[in-house]
This record gives structure tokens, sequence and C-alpha cells, in this order.
């Protein structure tokens, strides 16, 4: 065990034992190296005359750089674009996170959590978490509607295994709360890691405020039994809610305090939230009941040292711009009036798959939240419709499992919508031969 990772460990037992039990055996060995990085920060605030550390060029007072390069950085000062940001991620911005985050989670309600660590966006957080939390053979329990990806980040990278239960209810109508527990008590010996993904991809359902607090609770009652619970909250789609009945918060509110065997992380970022898809920042956060500042420094680091063994650090130039956009007055508002123009897509996408002139040719899951809905296509295949669509109708779309065809209505304009359904039964009933 490397010297500085069982400093941390050492931290981390001091500061709430069961968290290590909650750690893979490479998440104990990870650590934020000193070495050059910690002669470096300490040059930086001790160094008056030369400072001859750094892994950069300078000239002047700032770092070297190309005008051909910073005319398209007109906004962004030279030291805002060109350094290597930290590894933790840039400070202004982690700070602006965590505040947007506590302002969105009031049911913490004073619930210590930690610093948001920066990620080159979510699917690297996820594989981060990955190597903190999970080791080959960990039982990792997801919906039968997930994204592809985790199958190739904790399946394939991890090697854990993973299993499913049926997101909905049989009736497809809501989400399938028995069957969620069923897997729970199932697997609930030793270990077990749980993702929610919330609003959900493929499917863009979000739980309703009575249904989240059942999903908490559930997961409190497996954790109180004994279980040691990671729970991983993919909250990717955050704040694209488009019905009355949708619980607003974070499930990381309640669980980041929900019980002392129950590890609570939040992979979030400005991905989708901000609309950057391109700018890569996410973020990974954690929480739990009796943590505190020793557990949290000490997550982060081994968190950092993750980040510092597989990219380095995030890019300065999309920290630095999300750092402003955070706090210009304008965001907020501007943030809504893009998740309005979503909603008038939503809604118009319910019109459109519960006319009854489709009866005949599917049945949509649920969906009230983020960018997609799928559907169950009725007595054809998806990859069917999916090619036929695209040859005689020009209309691209996502087969998923053998009958489930996914709509990304979030790219598609209000006048579109339905002439895009009218062409999807159009397909359904040309391979029916009806």
């Amino acid at each position: 065990m490397p010297p500085l990772a069982e400093e941390l460990n050492t931290s981390i037992r001091d500061a709430h034992p069961q968290v290590i039990h909650h750690l893979s055996q490479l998440g104990c060995k990870l650590f934020f190296p000193k070495g050059i990085l910690t002669q470096s920060s300490e040059a930086k605030t001790r160094a008056h005359r030369y400072n001859a550390t750094i892994g950069i060029a300078t000239e002047g007072d700032g770092p070297m750089h190309l005008a051909a390069v910073h005319r398209y950085f007109q906004d962004l000062s030279p030291s805002e674009c060109y350094p290597y940001a930290s590894s933790f991620g840039l400070p202004a911005l982690r700070s602006a996170w965590a505040e947007k985050q506590q302002a969105e989670m009031p049911a913490l309600n004073g619930q210590a959590v930690s610093q948001p660590v920066v990620t080159n966006a979510l699917t690297h957080a996820l594989s981060v978490v990955g190597e903190m939390v999970v080791d080959a053979g960990d039982t990792i329990l997801l919906p039968d509607q997930l994204w592809g990806n985790y199958r190739l980040t904790w399946g394939v990278r991890q090697q854990a295994n993973l299993v499913t239960f049926p997101f909905f209810d049989d009736s497809l109508s809501t989400f399938n709360l028995a069957g969620f527990e069923e897997q729970l008590h199932k697997h609930g010996d030793g270990k077990l890691i749980v993702v929610l993904n919330f609003p959900n991809n493929p499917t863009g359902y979000h739980p309703t405020r009575k249904e989240a607090a059942a999903i908490v609770e559930a997961l409190r009652k497996q954790a109180e039994a004994g279980t040691t619970l990671v729970v991983i909250c993919d909250d990717a789609y955050y704040g694209m809610f488009y019905d009355a009945e949708s619980e607003t918060q974070p499930l990381f509110a309640w669980l980041a305090q929900c019980h002392e065997n129950l590890l609570a992380i939040k992979v979030d970022g400005g991905t989708k939230e901000a609309f950057i898809w391109g700018l890569r920042v996410g973020f990974i956060t954690y929480g739990i009941k009796g943590g505190n500042s020793d557990l949290y420094a000490a997550l982060e680091k081994k968190t950092a040292g993750a980040v510092r063994g597989s990219v380095s650090n995030v890019s300065m130039p999309a920290q630095s711009i999300l750092a402003k956009a955070l706090k210009d007055p304008a965001f907020s508002q501007q943030q809504q009036d893009k998740v309005a123009i979503l909603r008038q897509r939503y809604e118009a996408v319910c019109t459109a798959v519960a006319d009854p002139a489709y009866a005949d040719c599917w049945q949509a899951y649920p969906f009230n939240a983020g960018y997609f809905m799928c559907l169950r296509l009725t007595d054809v295949e998806a990859e069917a419709v999916r090619l036929d669509l695209l040859e005689r109708h020009g209309v691209g779309t996502i087969a998923l499992a053998k009958h489930d065809l996914r709509v990304a209505f979030s790219c598609l304009e209000l006048d579109q919508i339905a002439d895009c359904f009218a062409r999807i039964a159009d397909s359904v009933r040309h391979l029916r031969g009806t």
C-alpha cells in the first residue's frame, strides 16, 4: 500500500470507519501525489523571485501563448486559458458548483457533503467512481432501461457484475418499486452498488415526489439491514422536469444523510445542465450520514489522484467559462428559457404519441423529463423500423431492446414532432404489411 494512500485510509477510518468498506481495492490504493505538484504549489506562494517549477512556458507576467489561438478567447485572459488546472478542479468553479448544488438541495438542511471534484464530464466521472468503489465481481444494480455506456465503463473496464430490474411495472405506468426492492434484498449480502439515473436515459422518466421518497426509504432499510451500500446518482439531466409531480430535488439530498452504511455519490455536470456538451466538465460529490470535513478531504484527494492518473486535469478554458457563466446574473433565466423550449416539445410529443390513430403501433414508456422518450413497438422489431425510417423517410432514431425505439425530442423542432411520429407509425405499418 503506498504510504500516502495509507495516510488517507487512516484518515477515513478515523473519521468514519464504515466508509473504508465502500471503497474498492484500487480506491484504497489511490492517493494524491505530493512531489512536483506539492513543490509547485508551495512555490506559487513562496517563490517571490523566480518560479522555475511549473511545466509550462511563461512570458512576461503570464503563460506564453499564440495570438492566433488567443483571438478565439477574447473574453478570457491568458491565465484563464492556458495553464494546467488543478487535478481537483478550478477552485472558483468548485465553489460555484457547490453553491448551485446547495441551492438545489434544501433537504440537505446543513448535512455536510464533499466539495465537488472536477472531471472530464460525466463519462469520466463515472469511470473515476468505478475506480473508487468497484472491484471485479462486485454487483451493480441498475434498471433494465439503462445507458449502454454503463456496461463498458463498469462491466468491461471494472469487470463488475451488472444486474438489472424491470424499470417499470407490467402496465408501463409507473416506477417498479416492488421489483427494485426485490433485487435489493436478493443482492443485499455484503456490498451492493446501486445506480439511480434520474431523469432516466433512455426513457426520460423521473420519479414523482412519492416515488422518490419510497426509493430513498427502500435504500435506507437495506442499509439498516447491514448492507454496505454505494448509491451512484447519475444526475446528468437534472433540472429538465416537465410535469408538476416530479421530485425536483436530487435524491442525493436525502441519500447523503440516509444511513452510516450508505455512501451516496453524486455525478453531475455542465454538459446538459448548461448546454455545453463539448466543453466536457463534470463533477463528483460524496455524502454520507456522519460524514465530516476530514472524511471528505480524504475522498477528494483520492478522487483527484484518480483524475491525475488518467487525464491529469480538465480543460482550463472550459472550467473558466463555466465558472464565469455560473456567476452571470442571466445564467439561471437563460437556463430556464431553454428548459421551457424542451417542455413545449415534450408536450407536443405527449400529444403525438397518445393519438388514437397510432394505438396499433406502439405503447409509450412513461416519460416526463430529460431529452428522450421510448416507444415499445407493436409486432415489429425496433431495428427494422430504425432502418426503414432511415431508408424511406430520412429520419434517425435509436433502436434499443428488441421492440424499443428511442426518440430524442430534444433535437426536434416543435413543428417537426407530429410529422416525425407519423413517419414512425408509417414504418411500423409498412413493415407489418398493414
